[in-house]
């Protein structure tokens, strides 16, 4: 699909001359298209995303927006701040049980920023760590990671670890923020397609995106409906029966909504027939019957020992302390810990969710013997 860029002026080379070729140092007031879909620019700030190139939480150029998840992938604590870019007169279509995917052209924006204390928020209690980009361009979409420091975000590939101490309930937490390498975002963005290994984005699913968010007039609107009244989204129709997940600790809302929605998110990219962990049978997709062998009930993982405590099904519906599922979200070593990348830290509430749903399963699901 071919769409129409905004023209910029050109870059100067040192001798103040133009420089045609170098669409990353275009100086520009609107977005970069140019450069966005053709190099991978060195800083950040050189595709224009945002107003002030130094705060990438707020603010996007037109046609940038905001969006927000209903449950998030779990990353050390971090605050998220995501942002859509779809060129003006493109959309995309609306799938209720599948990932949606924007056109070519559409740029996907997640700052990271690590708190200092949990139970704070915003800009004064928080550091910013990196800026992840998905870029769909005509070959595909590429993963490109800025690493924030001294107020500027420089392209990394390799990864780096950052140091970071904060508070959680009382608790000092102190750990390296591993960003990745762009050979480690393949592990959680990857999908095997007849063979064939490619990038797609992991969080355009509706029962995250199926919410209400709150507009600057202060009015109140689902999230997917207000998408297709901005002409974003196509083909949507009633959401009275979409799927939906919520926040994990609204405790008016079901238990085990809020369970598969965080497993959905946190580990069904790879947990899926055409992820990384594929091989190991277990689908946790939001989609998938949850009191089926293939959601892990009773179900024994190939390639895994066990662990410390030498456990044998991933999930033993009644007892989450005897599931694989559960364990594998507090164990730390490299060789037993879940995700496998994007946590150096346990997250309670997650586990002792998981823990919870798992326990309020009946034995009578499955014969773990």
């Amino acid at each position: 699909m071919k769409f129409l860029l905004e023209k910029c002026p050109v870059g100067v080379d040192q001798n103040n001359q133009p420089n045609k070729d170098d669409e990353c140092k275009s100086q520009t007031s609107v977005v970069n298209w140019q450069a966005l879909m053709s190099k991978d620019c060195e800083d950040l700030a050189d595709y224009s995303l945002f107003i002030d190139p130094s705060i990438p939480t707020a603010s996007p150029r037109t046609p940038g927006f905001l969006y927000q998840l209903s449950t998030e992938l779990f990353s050390n604590y971090a605050s998220k701040y995501r942002f859509l870019f779809i060129p003006q007169g493109l959309s995309f279509n609306y799938q209720a049980n599948a990932r949606m995917t924007p056109p070519v052209g559409s740029v996907l924006v997640k700052t990271f920023a690590l708190p200092y204390d949990t139970s704070l928020t915003g800009r004064e209690n928080e550091v910013l760590i990196e800026t992840r980009l998905l870029i769909h361009r005509e070959a595909g979409w590429t993963a490109l990671t800025y690493q924030w420091q001294n107020q500027q975000a420089k392209l990394i590939i390799t990864g780096a670890d950052v140091s970071h101490t904060m508070n959680n309930q009382g608790e000092t937490l102190q750990f390296k923020y591993h960003i990745p390498s762009k050979a480690e975002c393949k592990i959680c963005h990857q999908m095997i397609d007849v063979q064939t290994s490619k990038i797609m984005p992991i969080g355009l699913k509706t029962h995250v995106l199926n919410r209400q968010i709150i507009l600057a007039n202060g009015q109140s609107i689902n999230q997917l409906q207000y998408w297709s009244n901005k002409g974003w989204l196509n083909e949507l129709t009633s959401l009275d029966d979409a799927p939906q997940s919520f926040e994990l600790g609204d405790d008016s809302k079901d238990l085990t909504a809020r369970a598969k929605g965080y497993l959905d998110i946190n580990c069904a990219h790879c947990h899926n027939s055409q992820g990384f962990a594929s091989i190991s049978g277990l689908r946790l997709g939001v989609e998938i019957d949850h009191t089926s062998s293939q959601y892990g009930i009773c179900k024994q993982p190939p390639g895994w020992d066990g662990g410390p405590n030498g456990l044998a099904y991933d999930i033993v519906p009644g007892n989450g302390e005897r599931s694989i599922v559960h364990n594998r979200q507090i164990l730390s070593s490299a060789k037993d810990r879940m995700p496998p990348i994007g946590r150096e830290v346990i997250h309670t509430e997650g586990a002792e969710l998981i823990k919870r749903w798992i326990d309020s399963l009946p034995p009578s699901l499955g014969n773990c013997q």
